[in-house]
């Protein structure tokens, strides 16, 4: 028996036209079971839309999560840059605290031309001003998830991800099985390397929840390029290895699915997951 997976879209489902309050049912009526409300161009969401969201989410058995903007770099050499990026989060999780959000997903920023050492140690002193500024906030209910990035030029290489969430309370990893493979190139690919990439997690990180990303993904020598769907067979990472090495570890697991298909895609994962519980594959 498998533990939990759940499955569902980065954002609003392809063909949905209704207030993001009311998604959650939609999703449900999908069969799926995840949702990951996009802030990436900013956080815009009212509290009445995201107490909305939180309530339907709860009536539907949906978790929910919420991408913090594109626009934060918590590494970057400029004072006022790393200002605003602590803004921003401080926004997605205040926003994350009315809709109920599990995770706070966002990218930790760039190298900016300083060496890697130096770029890990400035994103880890601006996550403590955040989280001092979260403390005075009095925001609560909050969860830090940086993910695996899928550039050469961004902290958030595997190894990065783990140290940060090794240094902060509240910190979990998001996982970007897509990312990983483009910023390393087109590795991994076999069952045994993402076991690897597991191994890695359980021997350094307490996870009993892991909340991933995938979609198809094309890259160059700089790393992430473009996202494809399920469908674009030419492009990795491959997805049954990963879902092999998922029910092998036998945590709890949330995908999400960033395909430009996300949800009809979602729908596939989870069909391609059940033939393989049930021995069909």
């Amino acid at each position: 028996m498998i533990n939990m997976i759940r499955l569902g879209p980065a954002g609003n489902p392809v063909n949905y036209k209704g207030e993001s309050s009311k998604v959650c049912s939609y999703i449900r009526a999908m069969n799926l079971d995840a949702y990951e409300y996009q802030a990436t161009y900013g956080v815009r969401v009212s509290e009445r839309i995201a107490e909305g969201i939180k309530e339907d989410s709860s009536k539907n058995d949906i978790i929910v999560s919420i991408h913090a903007p594109y626009y934060i770099n918590l590494s970057s050499p400029k004072d006022d840059v790393r200002e605003r990026s602590i803004e921003r989060l401080m926004q997605a999780a205040r926003a994350g605290e009315w809709m109920g959000a599990y995770r706070i997903v966002f990218h930790p920023g760039f190298y900016s031309g300083q060496d890697k050492e130096k770029a890990l140690k400035v994103c880890e002193e601006s996550i403590s001003l955040l989280l001092e500024e979260i403390e005075a906030s009095e925001i609560r209910d909050f969860c830090f998830a940086p993910e695996t990035t899928g550039r050469i030029s961004q902290v958030g290489s595997l190894s990065e991800i783990i140290e940060i969430c090794q240094s902060f309370d509240n910190f979990e990893p998001t996982i970007d099985f897509a990312h990983i493979y483009a910023r390393r190139r087109g590795a991994p690919k076999e069952i045994e390397d993402y076991m690897n990439i597991l191994n890695l997690l359980e021997d350094n990180l307490d996870i009993e929840h892991l909340h991933c990303h995938y979609t198809r993904i094309e890259y160059t020598d700089k790393g992430e390029k473009k996202h494809h769907s399920l469908d674009e067979k030419d492009y990795g990472p491959p997805l049954k290895p990963i879902l092999y090495a998922l029910i092998e570890k036998g945590w709890d697991y949330t995908i999400i699915c960033e395909t430009p298909h996300r949800d009809l895609d979602a729908l596939k994962i989870k069909e391609i997951l059940m033939d393989i519980s049930s021995g069909k594959i």
